[in-house]
């Protein structure tokens, strides 16, 4: 199955997957799974989750700033 990774604020990603996870898939782009979420449908999904749709967004938690 074919999979695009939309990383919020940077680019998108196409995956041909077969039983991997969204953390898989993060790790594949160097990104660490503990600083974003993935969402699908508009909702947050696990990243130990099997890849089960053709589209997901990747969101960074944590940007910048001041507190």
């Amino acid at each position: 199955m074919e999979v695009t990774l939309e990383v919020v604020g940077d680019d998108e990603y196409t995956f041909e997957v077969t039983n991997e996870t969204y953390a898989d898939l993060l790790a594949a782009l160097d990104i660490n799974q503990h600083l974003v979420t993935v969402m699908v449908d508009g909702r947050p999904v696990p990243e130990d989750q099997p890849v089960d749709a053709a589209r997901a967004r990747v969101v960074r938690l944590i940007k910048g700033g001041r507190f």
